[in-house]
């Protein structure tokens, strides 16, 4: 059972080896996601953003705001933002996602990639994701979703026994995500794509409907 305790302990654990172990398989996802979400002239959320590695990925027009559960992840990250003079990133700040400390309506869109599997309430997460986005604004997701059936589900099942050590959770169904668009009359569904390595994540683009 995942809770932010288990969570900032996993990746206080993962933070020095995070990239090099992360990086590589992880990068056709990240770079998706900041495809979809870059605003030139806009300022966007990173959620989950870690140790930074999708920051370099976006126009430098775009401002941006990261945050993370995880402060060694963070330090990391200011590290990058240094290095790689990414002046466009605006700040970033140790916060719940599923307690944001923004006003509605802040962001013209949310990125938030391999994040949804990591946190323990992903509905209240989701929740905060669609109050700080503009109507109009979208919600990029990126995540493995389960396979459901077969060895990969066999596999999944497996891994949820260590899912609080690991620090995300192996078995994480799309209907968490398609119930939770259902239920919110605000919000539809745009593209939904299988991404690589071998399909093993799929993103999610999630609009915020005009009032």
């Amino acid at each position: 059972m995942l809770d932010n305790k288990h969570v900032k302990k996993s990746y206080a654990r993962w933070a020095p080896v995070y990239d090099l172990v992360f990086a590589l398989v992880l990068r056709p996802g990240r770079k998706a996601a900041a495809a979809a979400g870059e605003r030139p002239g806009g300022r966007v959320l990173d959620v989950g953003v870690g140790t930074g590695l999708e920051l370099p990925m976006f126009d430098r027009r775009t401002k941006l705001v990261g945050i993370d559960l995880s402060e060694p992840m963070l330090r990391r990250a200011q590290r990058r933002v240094g290095a790689k003079a990414l002046r466009n990133v605006e700040g970033l700040a140790a916060m719940d996602a599923t307690r944001l400390a923004f006003p509605d309506g802040h962001f013209d869109a949310v990125v938030a990639p391999y994040v949804l599997t990591v946190v323990p309430e992903p509905e209240a997460s989701l929740n905060e994701l669609a109050r700080v986005v503009k109507p109009g604004g979208e919600i990029i997701l990126v995540n493995h979703v389960g396979a459901g059936t077969g060895p990969m589900a066999w596999l999944e099942s497996w891994l949820s026994t260590c899912s609080a050590e690991l620090g995300w959770r192996p078995e994480f169904p799309w209907s968490i995500l398609g119930d939770w668009i259902d239920a919110n009359p605000h919000v539809r569904l745009l593209e939904r794509r299988r991404l690589a390595p071998f399909g093993l994540f799929t993103l999610a683009r999630i609009e915020r409907l005009p009032t």
